[in-house]
């Protein structure tokens, strides 16, 4: 039902479209008005909206789920680390009202649950804390709890919005994108359950998205220094609330395009990368706003790094982290994306090992950054780690606002960030040094050794099938006592048939010898060439025993291996020697094609090894240098 009042400020028509809506914002002279059952009620005044890149206005209707509804109000709200973020209000078709909260280029749709919450007091709330806000839903953490300021309005809004009121909010995070808001201005909290959304899901025709980027595009603000009177320029001016005078190196604030001197600066680093400068990630340009020095104290020693903040107004905020010469791009991840143990935190079910943990300290500023930065600044930072990949969680406080913040690096190596800016060479990191995620250079050689050898495994497992142990020949032979050990016997064989492309093992067996020798040389002649293949065998077998303990030494036995020989009708020529010539002696001689050798094999094996085994052993050292700085090294001592 829709109705029209009268402004109780100026008099000028407020209409009420929605039968639900709460209160309407004055075009005409920016009162708050509240609709009761007999009169209107002035709240008060709102602030002129704060001009964003936001893609979306009052009046713009899509779809839901398949549920049509219409963008009727916009809130902005202001955070206690300083800047706003928007809340739109959708009134859909079911006569629900949905919450649709924007901030750095995320959009996260809410609506309030009734019935009985599980909810605790917001004194009882914990970072991190894990809830469970309705029997059968994913278990959300809290992310964030501080307190908010009604900044300014417009538009229909579906509860009692008081200008300037301050109430105090929980954020929340699921693993699967589950986003919640406990609303603690009223008592039992007001919950609010949905998820984090892109923007394509809302259902507005592009044209009507196109249109509102054109009117509202952001462009560089030039500015004067409130200290010097240097000019400056804002690349994000929508979103900067603290700049860096590049003149007299103030730190200034930022109020809706307005600066004021905040802080002088002592001199610090120069960046290597300057500031405006476009560097293009993951297809996407963006800018350099804004530099940082940061470092933590770990047992007395000083670790400083650098951060680059990086701005495209669609994608939102990225970083780039400079240390020790190494590089990392680093993305904000939701908090409830990441699950945390003693020593580990688990991302998609990738298992991070904790590394570092400390306070981190701003150092120095330069440029524009979306918070109220200053030098002195402290977080609680932990780094978990799983090259190429680092995880950091910052918990930071902020008048009265406490936050935990995630964020997922990957590691650049310096020429690939040369490459996205089309910077000249940068300096690269010192011989041996190894960053925290750091990939190991070589590891690829463990993929290849392990393709090889499981190629040769293959390939020796079809020779071995495709070429079958077969004996050709098989027969014992008798030699009578000779009359000294120099003196040999000769015999011929019948013949037999060799086939070719197939390796030749000759087998000689001599149970007799004991403690004793026979030595056996022998020729393969093939009866059509005459060709001559010489081999030779030696069976040597001791034993005995000494200080009460016995001991054997050779074999009975003995083998040889030939290359193969060509296809054909073969004899053999024995001649015979051995040690205890008095006596006669029987040895047995088997030929058989095709036997594997199994030790060319393992040798084959163990020289794919090789490499990988050196690789292996500057793996260690490479692994123990990394974990050389940490507190939670696996390489230290227990002692």
């Amino acid at each position: 039902m829709s109705i029209q009042v009268s402004c109780p400020g100026c008099g000028g028509p407020i209409p009420f479209t929605i039968g639900s809506a709460v209160v309407a914002v004055c075009p005409y002279c920016r009162s708050v008005v509240a609709r009761g059952d007999r009169q209107v009620e002035d709240l008060g005044k709102v602030a002129d909206l704060v001009e964003t890149d936001s893609p979306l206005d009052v009046g713009l209707k899509g779809h839901y789920q398949g549920v049509p509804f219409e963008l009727t109000g916009r809130a902005q709200l202001g955070h206690a680390a300083g800047g706003v973020w928007d809340e739109w209000y959708a009134a859909f078709t079911d006569g629900r009202w949905g919450w649709l909260a924007e901030a750095q280029g995320r959009f996260y749709l809410t609506f309030q649950q009734h019935g009985p919450g599980g909810a605790p007091s917001y004194t009882d709330l914990r970072l991190g804390q894990p809830l469970r806000l309705a029997s059968g839903s994913a278990a959300l953490v809290v992310a964030e709890k501080g307190q908010a300021r009604a900044v300014s309005a417009a538009g229909q809004i579906p509860y009692r919005l008081v200008p300037d009121e301050v109430y105090r909010y929980a954020d929340l995070s699921g693993p699967d994108g589950e986003f919640a808001t406990l609303d603690y201005s009223a008592t039992p909290p007001l919950v609010f359950v949905g998820r984090e959304i892109g923007l394509g899901e809302l259902g507005i025709p592009e044209t009507a998205l196109r249109r509102r980027r054109e009117a509202r595009q952001v462009e560089g603000v030039q500015l004067s220094c409130p200290h010097c009177g240097g000019a400056l320029e804002l690349r994000a001016p929508d979103k900067t609330q603290r700049v860096t005078c590049p003149s007299c190196r103030s730190l200034l604030d930022v109020e809706q395009g307005q600066l004021r001197f905040f802080q002088a600066l002592a001199l610090g680093a120069k960046p290597v990368i300057p500031l405006g400068k476009v560097g293009t990630f993951e297809g996407t340009p963006f800018t350099v706003i804004g530099f940082m020095q940061r470092g933590v104290v770990v047992g007395g020693k000083r670790y400083p790094w650098e951060e680059y903040l990086l701005y495209q107004p669609a994608q939102g905020f990225r970083w780039l982290v400079r240390s020790d010469d190494h590089w990392s791009y680093v993305k904000p991840l939701p908090p409830g994306k990441v699950q945390v143990l003693a020593r580990t935190a688990t991302v998609h079910g990738n298992d991070f090992k904790l590394f570092q943990k400390d306070n981190a300290c701003v150092d120095y500023v330069l440029g524009e950054f979306y918070w109220k930065v200053q030098v002195g600044e402290h977080a609680e930072a932990a780094d978990f780690i799983r090259p190429p990949e680092i995880l950091s969680r910052e918990i930071s406080q902020a008048e009265g606002t406490t936050e935990v913040n995630w964020s997922l690096g990957t590691y650049l190596p310096a020429a690939e960030v040369e490459k996205a800016f089309g910077l000249a060479p940068l300096p690269r990191p010192a011989l041996g040094s190894v960053a925290p995620n750091q990939p190991f250079p070589y590891k690829g050689i463990y993929q290849y050794w392990g393709i090889l050898t499981a190629a040769a495994f293959v390939i020796g497992v079809i020779l071995f099938a495709a070429i079958p142990r077969r004996k050709v020949f098989d027969e014992s032979f008798h030699f009578e006592p000779a009359t000294s050990a120099e003196h040999t016997q000769t015999v011929f064989t019948k013949p037999f048939e060799l086939r070719g492309r197939r390796n030749v093992h000759v087998t000689v067996r001599a149970p007799q010898v004991d403690n004793s020798w026979l030595y056996v040389e022998g020729d393969f002649i093939n009866e059509d060439t005459n060709l001559l293949q010489p081999f030779a065998a030696e069976v040597a077998y001791y034993h005995g025993s000494e200080g009460g303990e016995s001991w054997t030494e050779g074999s009975q036995q003995a083998g040889v291996y030939l290359s193969s020989l060509p296809a054909g009708t073969y004899r053999l020529r024995l001649e015979a020697q051995w040690e205890k010539h008095q006596q006669p002696v029987s040895a047995e001689v088997i030929v058989e094609q095709g036997r594997a050798r199994v030790l060319y094999w393992v040798l084959t094996l163990a020289a794919l090894a090789v490499v990988p085994l050196i690789v292996l052993v500057y793996h260690f050292f490479f692994e123990k240098r990394r974990w050389e700085d940490s507190p939670f090294s696996p390489y230290a001592s227990s002692s």
